[in-house]
């Protein structure tokens, strides 16, 4: 089957269309989803690459030979899975594909783009101290009247703003951070390096929220976009906690993806089967 553009130029589509999924042995599919599946083919085998204008609607009806409620359901479908995006009065354009960070094992931001072959870089929002909240402390383990460190920071990932991340740590240490260059370094590699402790572990949850003003403004998105809120506990080589973390991720530039094994019930968790 010619692709997309070549349809475009040829003007040949709906026959063809019909022919390829004839050839492929497939249930008919409605024509919405026939073009639906062209175009998404296109779309992640990199015959539109991020950001390219896809033809137009008319160009499309043209192309396929369907009418206009036909490419608009199928755009529709494609833009829910996040493939495309739309500009008033420019058109449709692909997106960038989501960022992919691996989650079995406990990095960094920086790390994690690092290991994707991904420009990372940080803004410092705000840096300041004071005492905490209950539930902070409670994370912490603070005695009461303790101080925190309070840091903000905007993370971009190939200078898009990808993550906002609000940071909290013992007085003590987050005084370490202050001098440290918190634009390009990860905190974990501060404490390692800089003051000599080991990040061990962390406990982590995970839940789907919906962008307030400020959090939209701040990733460039619209309010009530959703987002990927991580709340993180991390913990040096003694089980102490000693860094607080709220990691809020575009959820459309953004997903998590790890291997897991399958234990079977009533097997100890250390045996992998």
């Amino acid at each position: 089957m010619q692709n997309l553009k070549q349809l475009v130029i040829t003007g040949r589509g709906r026959s063809r269309m019909k022919s390829a999924f004839a050839n492929a042995n497939v249930i008919p599919m409605p024509l919405f989803q026939q073009v639906k599946e062209a175009v998404r083919r296109e779309i992640l085998d990199g015959t539109y690459g991020p950001h390219e204008k896809l033809p137009s609607e008319r160009q499309m009806m043209e192309a396929f030979s369907v009418s206009r409620i036909t490419v608009r359901l199928a755009l529709a479908d494609l833009q829910r899975e996040g493939l495309i995006f739309k500009i008033n009065g420019k058109g449709t354009f692909v997106t960038l594909p989501k960022a992919q960070f691996d989650v079995s094992t406990l990095r960094g931001f920086g790390e994690s783009a690092a290991q994707i072959g991904q420009e990372a870089f940080t803004e410092l929002v705000s840096v300041t101290t004071g005492l905490p909240s209950h539930g902070v402390a409670h994370q912490l383990l603070l005695p009461k009247g303790s101080q925190v460190t309070k840091f903000q920071r905007l993370r971009y990932l190939n200078r898009e703003p990808l993550a906002f991340d609000v940071t909290y740590a013992p007085v003590e240490l987050g005084e370490r951070f202050r001098s440290a260059d918190l634009q390009h370094r990860d905190l974990f590699d501060i404490v390692e390096n800089d003051c000599g402790m080991t990040v061990a572990s962390a406990r982590v949850n995970v839940e789907a929220v919906l962008c307030d003003v400020e959090l939209a403004a701040y990733l460039n998105v619209e309010q009530s976009s959703a987002a990927l809120h991580i709340e993180r506990c991390v913990h040096d080589a003694t089980g102490a906690p000693i860094l607080y973390e709220n990691l809020f991720y575009r959820g459309d530039r953004f997903r998590f993806g790890l291997d897991i094994d399958r234990v079977h019930l009533g097997q100890p968790l250390g045996e992998r089967g």
